[in-house]
């Protein structure tokens, strides 16, 4: 199945190639200031991003290539002379509220007949639904799956000079080098350090859709990780499907630099910043990797490690290569090197097969590990999984129920893990202003959990000191210390 259904994982991308997309990119640039758009006056780009941490990574590197070509970007769709729609394919859901979303683009080009409207990422990498895009979407002007993302200068160039729409479907994943980028904050950054995955899930499209595993060469990620930090970047994280599993692919024996050592790498440039990561494999998570976790100052002490099940049974028949128990001793030796760290995991719930025995020791191995937080999700069919063949689906009401018991239950962990920050002073980055009360900021600590304080908005970018004073099962909330 693997070698049937995996589109083919090249290295990298001949430097010359994205060197051309830099030079159409010129050329649109140049006809934009020829027609007198600069400026104030330059046509404006909107990308809309759906999904993981690595679709908002490639999105940046679309916005980048935007700005390249002679936009601005706005943050007004209805306003917008090229709408990116970066999609995702994990769940059901997302793929239809994204073509919704795309749907919507037809009342804006009726407007604005000029307007180019792109479709990119995970969803569109799945040949149905890009034909069915180019069949029943007659105002897109193009489409590119996640191989494709350096292309976007040619797609922008060819629409604009009258070709015919296109809709890119890759053979081949590569690593592009050298894509600008336009982050959308300037003190929170995403790097990549390496992209696909060689799992297999059996509820998983990733594979499928993001290809096999390849990483990027350490002075590739230290030189960007040194341009993040000069343009003022104080949280980097580190992305990968797995992380756990970079450099493996790099060298003919898998003897080079591991995930621990570019963790070790990029904590020891200068700057005053603080380094995540996401996403680890339980089955790859090694003692190395605690160990570079436990030692690094600058590394947030907290480790998103995916459990999805806790029932053997179940993992079996996810394909995730490991058991509770091997979990479990994951989980012990974190506590023991890095005492006080934050665990996070996500949760699948009524996944085929699921009886109330598997869901319960779930449930168990929520209390045993007493995660700070959880992402929890009811199995979504992904077609060409085998998952999705399995007789045994669980009825949905049955599925809604465990997870509103399992939600229940781990609001009471998440509640009695903050209580130990009562009454604390955590040093803090200032991410913004609270969505839901213009006079608080919110930031965060180590811990995952956002921290929310009344404060200047001038004060978003740097980090600050909270004494906290109030806790809810979901935040911290406080008050700045001089």
């Amino acid at each position: 199945m693997e070698a049937n259904n995996t589109k083919k994982t090249g290295a990298f991308l001949p430097p010359e190639t994205v060197q051309n997309q830099l030079a159409a990119a010129d050329r649109i640039r140049l006809r934009f200031a020829a027609e007198g758009k600069t400026g104030t006056d330059a046509p404006l780009y909107y990308i809309l991003t759906f999904g993981c941490q690595q679709n908002e990574a490639d999105s940046e590197r679309l916005g980048g290539l935007c700005v390249s070509m002679g936009y601005r970007r706005t943050e007004d769709m209805e306003k917008a002379d090229l709408i990116l729609v970066n999609t995702c394919a994990i769940r059901e859901h997302a793929e239809k509220k994204a073509l919704s979303i795309i749907g919507s683009c037809k009342h804006i080009r009726e407007k604005n007949p000029g307007l180019l409207v792109g479709v990119g990422g995970c969803m569109v990498t799945q040949k149905h639904r890009a034909d069915k895009l180019k069949g029943s979407y007659p105002y897109v002007s193009f489409t590119f799956d996640t191989g494709a993302v350096h292309l976007l200068p040619s797609l922008v160039e060819n629409a604009l000079t009258g070709g015919k729409r296109q809709f890119i479907h890759s053979d081949v994943f590569e690593i592009a080098e050298g894509l600008p980028l336009d982050r959308t904050s300037k003190h929170m950054a995403w790097l990549s350090v390496m992209y696909g995955c060689n799992n297999f899930c059996s509820y998983c499209i990733v594979p499928h859709v993001r290809g096999r595993e390849r990483s990027r060469r350490m002075e590739d990620i230290l030189a960007e990780a040194k341009m993040l930090i000069a343009d003022g970047a104080k949280d980097i994280t580190l992305l990968g499907q797995n992380v756990n599993s970079y450099g493996k692919d790099l060298t003919s024996d898998g003897e080079g630099a591991d995930f621990a050592d570019v963790m070790r790498a990029v904590c020891a440039l200068d700057g005053d910043f603080r380094l995540r990561f996401m996403t680890s494999h339980p089955k790859d998570a090694s003692d190395r990797l605690i160990a570079a976790l436990a030692d690094c100052p600058k590394a947030a002490r907290h480790f998103h490690l995916p459990v999805q099940s806790g029932s053997d049974e179940i993992l079996c028949r996810m394909n995730r290569k490991y058991t509770s128990a091997h979990y479990k001793s994951l989980i012990d030796r974190m506590k023991a090197a890095v005492p006080d760290i934050s665990i996070t995991s996500d949760i699948i719930v009524g996944f085929p097969g699921e009886t109330e025995e598997d869901f319960e020791a779930t449930l168990d191995m929520l209390r045993y590990v007493e995660y700070d937080m959880i992402f929890s999700f009811i199995y979504s069919p992904r077609p060409g999984t085998p998952a999705a063949e399995m007789e045994d689906q669980v009825p949905h009401e049955v599925s809604t129920a465990r997870f509103e018991r399992l939600l229940a239950l781990q609001n009471e962990i998440s509640l009695r893990r903050n209580e130990r920050f009562l009454d604390k002073t955590l040093r803090v980055l200032v991410e913004g202003i609270s969505k839901t009360d213009s006079a608080m900021l919110t930031g965060r600590g180590d811990p995952v959990r956002p921290v929310h304080f009344p404060g200047d908005p001038a004060l978003v970018g740097q980090f600050v000191h909270v004494k906290i004073e109030r806790i809810t099962p979901f935040t911290l909330e406080g008050t700045l210390v001089n």
